[in-house]
């Protein structure tokens, strides 16, 4: 059991909470932390001192005093007027994770909202009525606004909502489980709506899928490795010890597993090829720069998950500070990092598949033994080449750019809500060019029979043959892609290894 605002969450603890929301709730002590963040809020309200979106407008308009009978409506109006995304729906779990690290950042107690307000939140994570939120809107300061007033509309009774697989109108779904809408208090819609979590969403869901692309893309490689019957040598514990990079060695010790009693590659140890093309040999080192790159992102991005990023932060009843803690350019950069990073594996995966195709050492062209009359595997790759061109097309870093907002008050955003949505895209891309390479790889081993792989790569073989048979002549293998590729979906390839 995790516990909101007291305990540090990771990218794996919300990954179980989105399989049981019931394993995090708020104990005494968090309430309390939110209690008394809510009477500081009063407190200021009561003191009538002028303190930024708490009893003045929002933006350019922190000039404007607001009166306190004013200030419920203040709140209402900020919701209503922010809620002004475009595009298609996210994900429904990418909603879900930002409910969940919502209301972890306002559990820790420096925004002023109401315990009834989280509450309401955990109600609705648990009772499975999730906001639908657009995808487009946000410029990723102060904060993810529009995508978060998206998120909060149904507190208010307005907005859609997730039922199931279906989008419905919030007010509808609410009535029929007996939910009334709310009113908020001073500050509690600009601390619903000002923070990362459309930003931080798509970094956990995104680096949670990477995590096992990266695993993958090893395995895919040591099996395109076996039925090119390369060489194993450039894995070699030494060589990666007098170039110490972290990933490198990872990937290097694990393609030594992968293919550890494989007798394609014991079949022509001595044979008079000298080098393999750098696809195949410098898997360590562009499989290993992309793994740096994913653990740089895993650390920044728990960091925010664990962090306060709204506006303004209440320290007591006499200190607020009116900061930048919504600014996304943290998550941003690495996140554009970490979208060249994904975007690599499949450029070199593309490149193995390619490999394959050309007829060397004893595989047919085109990996059909019958080509001319049939075309094989040759088409496939033409849709791996253009995933590839478009993932270098969506490695422009959105965060290079800013342009200002709110009248010039905004005058520097990290546009962090693209580069958390490309980074997506690349990473979907990604599974469909493995799922090209695992079809090429399988069907090349059926040409090096009746020799044995490793272990690890005869199970994966063993896996796409239950969706995929050999390829004799020409059918719907883009079907057996697609196969493939829910097979990846559903991380049912083994990649973690064992002794």
């Amino acid at each position: 059991m995790k516990i909101y605002g007291i305990d540090e969450f990771t990218i794996e603890d919300i990954i179980a909470i989105l399989d049981d929301p019931k394993k995090a709730q708020l104990n005494e002590e968090a309430k309390e932390k939110i209690l008394k963040s809510q009477r500081n809020v009063r407190e200021i309200v009561e003191s009538d001192r002028t303190v930024y979106g708490i009893n003045t407008g929002f933006g350019p308009l922190c000039d404007v005093k607001i009166s306190e009978e004013e200030t419920a409506l203040l709140q209402h109006n900020l919701i209503i007027s922010h809620a002004v995304g475009v595009g298609k729906p996210i994900a429904k779990d990418l909603s879900r994770v930002m409910i969940i690290a919502k209301i972890h950042a306002l559990s820790k107690g420096f925004s002023g909202v109401s315990l009834g307000v989280i509450e309401r939140l955990i109600l609705m994570l648990e009772k499975d009525i999730i906001p639908a939120v657009p995808e487009q809107g946000s410029v990723g300061a102060s904060g993810d606004l529009a995508p978060l007033a998206h998120l909060v509309l149904p507190l208010l009774g307005l907005g859609k909502v997730w039922q199931g697989d279906e989008i419905r109108d919030a007010a509808a779904v609410l009535a029929e489980n007996n939910i009334e809408p709310l009113e908020l208090g001073p500050k509690e819609g600009l601390g619903l709506i000002n923070g990362t979590q459309f930003i931080l969403a798509h970094a956990i869901l995104g680096l949670y899928k990477f995590d096992y692309l990266l695993d993958l893309a090893d395995l895919t490689a040591a099996l395109s490795l076996e039925a090119y019957r390369g060489s194993a040598s450039p894995f070699k514990k030494e060589l990666h010890d007098i170039r110490p990079f972290v990933g490198s060695k990872k990937v290097a010790a694990r393609m030594v597993k992968f293919l550890k009693d494989s007798e394609n590659l014991k079949s022509h140890e001595y044979c008079d090829r000298v080098q393999d093309p750098y696809s195949m040999r410098c898997v360590p080192q562009v499989h290993g720069a992309s793994r740096n790159a994913f653990e740089h992102l895993k650390n920044l991005t728990e960091t925010e998950l664990n962090s306060v990023t709204d506006n303004p932060i209440i320290l007591s009843a006499a200190e607020s500070i009116s900061g930048g803690n919504f600014h996304g350019q943290l998550l941003a950069l690495p996140l554009d990092y970490a979208t060249l990073a994904a975007a690599e594996l499949g450029n070199i995966s593309d490149r193995r598949s390619y490999l394959l195709l050309e007829g060397k050492y004893g595989l047919p062209r085109l990996l059909t033994e019958s080509s001319g009359l049939n075309s094989g595997f040759m088409i496939p790759q033409y849709t791996s080449a253009a995933l590839v061109t478009e993932n270098k097309t969506l490695c422009f870093p959105a965060s290079a750019d800013s342009i200002p907002t709110s009248l010039g008050q905004e005058d520097h955003v990290s546009m962090g809500s693209i580069s958390g949505r490309k980074f997506n895209q690349v990473l979907g891309n990604l599974e469909n060019i493995l799922a090209v390479e695992l079809m090429f790889g399988a069907q090349g081993l059926e040409f090096r029979r009746p020799a044995k792989c490793g272990k690890h790569v005869e199970n994966a073989y063993s896996l796409i043959r239950t969706k995929v048979a050999k390829l004799e002549n020409d059918r719907l293998i883009g079907e057996d892609m697609l196969a493939i590729a829910e097979l990846i979906r559903a991380q049912e390839f083994e990649v973690t290894l064992t002794k």
